[in-house]
């Protein structure tokens, strides 16, 4: 579908607005910020090595080597030419792997389970969260019903060694075109900015036939790695999975690109989804129904009323005891069974043929 708005513009060549960003890092400021991984004195007796690798470092931020190891597009891509990161296309390929799989209906239905909370007890909180118990209800339950179950645990990106879900970079407000789909932002090795989880995550997102987010509320909205992972989804709604197209991140080629028209391909609609919201104070309503509406716009398939659970738990209790709460309420327990369990027939009714949003089929006259 082409973009309505384009029309308006006849032909007329975008502005790209700059003078946000004019001065790079300092070489002090650069070298402070390198050697602060290497705070514990242990690395001492490896001081020149250190100082050798920031010299490198620091001449690869100078010449913004964001992707050091490419190759030539080749066929297939909108410039076959184009210096291709060898990362993204291998990212690429396995998204396009997983998704194919998920589309054969040999294959054994998939739900991707994902515990949202920030806290495990792997680090500083010392205890597992709730949503971690909810989310494990909910893997015990489909793997009962002999589907596969892939636990998600978004608490890891506080307790494993650098692993990263780097922020969003806003791609898309520039132009839709700009944002691809996998995201090419990452890795960027001349700003230090790697290990992100995400290009697996996204592989995971295409091999699924639904999802379940099992979430509490943080000031009421979503945990931050919840929040990190759904702004870095949006290049499944629209992205475009051609970075050659835009010459990787030209700003300019990708606003042209998207004012001659752009499709906005939603690449992982028609999946079903259901949702677990939690909190002891206040919240819970405007984050289920946050999330349900981005779910909604990304294409999904919402698996009944049963499927979207906002409960409190301990209300206004002390957060000492709030598993124990968990424990003796059955309730809860029970309603969250029933969302795995509604989530499970509306995967087998989509595979089946039964199930499917009925705007389907219908063009929206506004896309984007």
């Amino acid at each position: 579908m082409a973009n309505s708005k384009a029309a308006a513009y006849n032909g007329e060549q975008p502005v790209v607005r700059k003078g946000q960003v004019t001065e790079k890092m300092s070489r002090e400021t650069f070298r402070e910020r390198f050697n602060a991984r290497y705070y514990d004195p242990a690395y001492r007796i490896e001081d020149a090595a250190i100082e050798r690798l920031e010299a490198i470092a620091w001449q690869a931020y100078e010449q913004g080597r964001k992707a050091p190891i490419t190759e030539k597009a080749g066929a297939g891509f909108a410039d076959p030419g184009y210096d291709l990161s060898v990362e993204w296309r291998e990212a690429s390929r396995r998204v396009e792997a997983a998704q194919e799989r998920q589309q054969n209906p040999s294959t054994r239905s998939r739900i991707l389970i994902i515990n949202a909370s920030a806290r495990n007890d792997g680090t500083c909180p010392g205890e597992m969260s709730k949503s971690f118990r909810l989310a494990r209800r909910i893997e015990a339950i489909i793997t009962a019903a002999h589907l596969d179950a892939d636990f998600l645990d978004l608490s890891l990106v506080t307790s494993d060694h650098d692993r990263n879900i780097h922020p969003c970079k806003a791609c898309v407000s520039t132009a839709m075109p700009l944002c691809h789909w996998p995201c090419s932002c990452y890795p960027n090795h001349s700003l230090g900015q790697v290990n992100d989880w995400m290009n697996e995550i996204y592989e995971r997102f295409a091999a699924c036939h639904g999802v379940v987010i099992v979430t509490p509320v943080y000031w009421y909205q979503s945990p931050g790695p919840l929040k990190l992972m759904i702004d870095r989804l949006v290049c499944a709604d629209g992205g475009n999975p051609d970075p050659s197209s835009t010459h990787g991140k030209d700003a300019q080629r990708a606003k042209q690109l998207e004012l001659e028209g752009w499709p906005f391909p939603k690449h992982l609609k028609g999946r079903a989804y259901g949702l677990v919201v939690h909190g002891d104070v206040a919240g819970i309503e405007g984050s289920r129904t946050a999330l349900a509406d981005w779910l909604d716009w990304m294409g999904f398939i919402e698996a009944g009323a049963q499927a979207r659970l906002e409960r409190y738990i301990h209300y206004y209790e002390p957060y000492a005891t709030s598993h124990a709460a968990l424990d003796n309420d059955t309730a809860v327990q029970a309603e969250t069974d029933n969302v795995a369990r509604a989530v499970v027939n509306a995967v087998t009714a989509i595979r089946e043929g039964r199930l499917r949003r009925p705007d389907d089929t219908l063009e929206p006259p506004r896309a984007k």
